[in-house]
């Protein structure tokens, strides 16, 4: 009897001391080089999906979306630099006119740019309204279209521009400070800026070109307007907010060539995805749940919701936050991951934890986001104590 006794006792203390390894192995806490690793095989795999999903499209040179079409010219200039091509959105005039009208104005734009290198894309608008460049759907198109741009011209995702004219000009007012973390550099061209703001400007070069006689729809004044705001946001927050205003003497609404500038101008700048500051205002013509390496639950939102947050090294500092609550993604170029993140708002301390990075976190949100180069390891939500 001893001896069975002593067998299940003996049975019993391998099995806690297995359990305990098993217990150890699952804690274990994915270093920088692993998440680094899993980062570029999910990326590879990702690619691979994109050729499979959207590959097609780009030989048809035509997106699609349920019924909607965005169908593309495009020019491919200069050789493949080493850290790969640039891509440059253009976007035509036109607007709420017969197709013919956007249609000829479409072949048009695919001729006004030349830039020294890259992929030069000259959407056709899926509409043909005053907001064809504008509407939700946007987004995903050029979602798509920056993505197989990626897999199928070797891309580089922080030097993708947008830029357009006229109709196409209006759709850069609202475009870019929509998408801001998607662009390295914008410029518009004689478009009506409408109800845009340009706070989300902040890490996002930008330029304004306007013909001085260019008085339709009040074009000319309101293109003035908003350079002296781009000033005065320059003004108070030194480190963000570069821009470029131009208005034309003697030009109307064609400015003969003079904004072929912008090209080169923008072609300096490349993306940073992971800057120092956000400023982050939900626009009027869509809300998005995410802006850089922020996230917010798209039930809470609202048009001119606005959030503010700084990091230093391991500390982020909340300025502003119209929200409940909000997700901090995480990686190792956001903060050192090894450490704890420290979260502060209002000069009190909201939040001291060590996060774990997480494979199941990199696939998800390489492929919520759609952009290799905005994959995060870790999320954790901040809650933000009510008044």
């Amino acid at each position: 009897m001893m001896k069975r006794e002593q067998l299940f006792i003996f049975f019993l203390l391998i099995c806690c001391q297995w359990g305990s390894v098993e217990n150890v192995q699952a804690q274990k806490r994915m270093s920088a080089d692993e998440a680094q690793k899993e980062t570029e095989m999910q990326v590879e795999k990702w690619l691979n999906e994109i050729r499979r999903d959207y590959g097609n499209m780009w030989e048809m040179k035509t997106f699609v979306i349920d019924s909607l079409r965005m169908p593309i010219l495009y020019k491919v200039f200069g050789e493949c630099p080493p850290d790969g091509r640039s891509l440059y959105i253009s976007m035509h005039g036109g607007g709420s006119a017969p197709a013919v009208v956007n249609n000829q104005q479409w072949f048009n734009q695919i001729r006004l740019y030349t830039p020294a290198e890259g992929v030069y894309v000259a959407p056709r608008a899926p509409f043909d309204d005053w907001n064809m460049w504008f509407r939700p759907e946007m987004n995903v198109f050029f979602e798509q279209l920056i993505a197989t741009a990626i897999a199928e011209m070797n891309v580089n995702p922080d030097k993708v521009y947008l830029l357009g004219y006229s109709a196409g000009g209006d759709g850069v007012w609202r475009m870019a400070p929509r998408m801001a973390d998607r662009w390295a550099a914008a410029s518009m061209m004689a478009g009506h800026p409408g109800e845009a703001s340009q706070l989300n400007l902040r890490n996002l070069p930008f330029m304004i070109w306007m013909g001085e006689n260019d008085v339709a729809y009040d074009r000319n004044r309101l293109a003035a307007v908003k350079g002296a705001v781009m000033d005065s946001l320059r003004a108070t927050d030194p480190q963000g907010y570069i821009h470029e205003t131009h208005i034309i003497k003697g030009k109307g609404h064609w400015m003969d060539r003079a904004d072929t500038a912008a090209i080169g101008w923008m072609a300096q700048y490349r993306r940073n995805p992971i800057p120092d500051r956000i400023v982050w205002r939900q626009e009027e013509t869509m809300l998005r749940s995410s802006m850089y390496w922020l996230k917010v639950n798209l039930k809470d939102a609202r048009p001119g919701m606005q959030l503010i947050v700084g990091r230093k090294g391991n500390r982020i500092i909340v300025e502003r936050c119209d929200y409940p609550s909000f997700t901090l993604c995480l990686n190792d170029e956001v903060a050192d991951l090894n450490r704890p993140i420290i979260v502060e708002y209002n000069g009190k301390r909201l939040l001291k934890k060590r996060v774990r990075r997480s494979s199941e976190t990199i696939a998800r949100t390489l492929r919520e986001r759609q952009d290799p180069r905005l994959v995060f390891s870790a999320e954790v939500e901040i809650k933000i104590p009510q008044k």
